[in-house]
């Protein structure tokens, strides 16, 4: 009786709740190898150079935002989600699996450019299959009356994912470092391979488990060129003045936080003395699984606060929640910021790790969930797909390249400085430290315009979420008293 009463009050079928959560994940899953395995994977078998990370997250966020909108306006066009799902996420295992063989190729140089090559590749195919794909297939099967629900399950899951990636990958990287073929060990390829091969199953699982939507139908307006020009219409744009403020929080927020997080994992392993002290105390030899240990713990203490946030955005409660998240966000940093200020170590500066990874992930959470929410109620309804595109402009490719680039300049200017050894001879470089959180926070303060731009608005224009009125009548009548 509890999933019949699940399924009336959202809407979506056991089954397809169990789509959203496997693909889901299966997609945040790769995102997660991507934004924080392949950093440290850059340290571990090429060298400590934020310069690397640089490149590799700045030209891949330009790829993926390029791909989301020229395949997001062919999925629009032709009024289909499924075959994006297939091809995009068979082909990002595929993909993952052979930026694991990076580590193969002769010379830093060669692996440097390697990496960055196959880091764009697949990205390209998880902007198809995850953006183009799913994402968008989640806004079709939705309603205003579910999408806090459905908000909910999408914010939770790159926290899952992180939690699961955290410490699952580090296991295995852990786990496989014995093993070497020509003197190199298989640790990270290993784990390049499992979650490769599991991202293809799961793309080719989706395409006979779900049906695209009956409303969906193709849109072809004009010819494919003047589609693509379509998002950038200045009077369109005007009439969407909401989602345009909306996704300028989205670019404010990501432009501190990729300042910090594609380096947060390298921090807790090269600059945070208590992550090898409890490595040693345990004696578990397994660092990498520490490191992303403390970071899951942390986040997996904000989960709770995203199930509640999902039910005021079921009534549109859309400030509220981005204000008090991107407080706690700052929070989180400045906690990390003083823990490393006035140098704490052992178990306290471990004690400082989760207090600010819980702030600062339960205000990422948080932001994540408002915003995904609030999109999908201001997308045009013949431009879901496309829009994933323009969204991906503000949310990933301006970010990451901005971002990451004030992170390069501070690691390389006010980092620590390291040495590392690989089979290739010993490398110099720089390790991330707690300056990155500093700029972080000056730039998060800037979230707070956008948020203020996006409650003046809907206060003098308030948007007409279609379905919501007849929702809230009827809230209304059933919680009016009985005579």
């Amino acid at each position: 009786m509890g999933n019949t009463k699940t399924q009336e009050k959202s809407g979506l079928g056991l089954k397809t709740w169990l789509v959203i959560w496997v693909a889901g994940m299966a997609g945040q899953l790769a995102w997660n190898i991507e934004n924080q395995w392949f950093n440290t994977f850059v340290y571990a078998k090429i060298a400590p150079d934020p310069g690397i990370i640089t490149w590799m997250v700045a030209l891949s966020a330009i790829v993926s935002t390029l791909a989301t909108f020229f395949g997001g306006t062919l999925s629009d066009r032709v009024g289909k989600r499924k075959i994006f799902i297939l091809i995009g996420y068979v082909m990002w295992g595929v993909s993952t699996i052979i930026f694991g063989c990076t580590q193969f190729f002769p010379g830093v140089v060669m692996e440097a450019v390697m990496v960055v090559v196959f880091d764009c590749v697949m990205s390209m195919f998880g902007s198809l299959g995850n953006d183009c794909g799913f994402n968008t297939w989640t806004t079709d099967i939705s309603t205003p009356k579910n999408r806090g629900s459905l908000g909910t399950a999408i914010a939770i899951q790159p926290v899952v994912a992180t939690i699961v990636g955290s410490i699952g990958f580090g296991a295995i990287i852990d786990a496989f470092k014995d093993f070497k073929v020509n003197g190199q060990q298989l640790d990270y390829f290993m784990m390049f391979l499992i979650v490769g091969v599991f991202i293809a199953l799961v793309g080719v699982s989706t395409y006979f488990l779900i049906q695209d939507s009956p409303s969906l139908k193709p849109h072809k307006d004009g010819t494919y060129l003047e589609a693509m020009k379509k998002p950038f219409n200045f009077k369109l744009l005007k009439e969407n003045k909401l989602l345009i403020y909306v996704l300028c929080v989205f670019m404010a927020f990501f432009i501190s936080f990729n300042v910090y997080f594609p380096h947060i994992l390298n921090y807790f392993i090269y600059s945070c003395s208590s992550v090898t002290w409890l490595n040693d105390k345990l004696q578990m030899n397994s660092i990498n699984t520490i490191a992303g240990a403390i970071m899951a713990v942390g986040l997996l203490l904000g989960v709770p606060l995203v199930i509640v946030s999902g039910k005021a955005l079921n009534k549109q409660k859309f400030i509220p929640v981005l204000i008090l998240s991107v407080a706690s966000n700052l929070i989180g940093l400045v906690i990390l910021f003083l823990g490393g200020i006035f140098g704490a170590i052992e178990g306290g500066q471990l004690a400082i790790l989760f207090i600010g990874t819980f702030f600062m992930g339960a205000g990422y959470m948080g932001l994540y969930q408002a915003l995904m929410v609030w999109v999908k109620d201001l997308y045009p309804e013949d431009m879901r797909s496309q829009f994933e595109g323009v969204r991906m402009i503000f949310y990933i490719c301006i970010p990451m390249f901005l971002g990451t680039l004030v992170g390069d300049v501070i690691v390389k200017n006010l980092g620590t400085p390291i040495s590392l050894t690989y089979t290739t001879g010993t490398v110099s470089g720089f390790a991330p430290n707690h300056w990155l959180f500093l700029v972080a926070i000056g730039l998060g303060l800037l979230t707070f315009i956008p948020i203020y731009l996006c409650d003046k608005e809907a206060k003098e224009h308030p948007p007409v979420y279609q379905g919501l009125d007849e929702d809230m009548k009827k809230n209304e009548v059933d919680q009016a008293p009985k005579a």
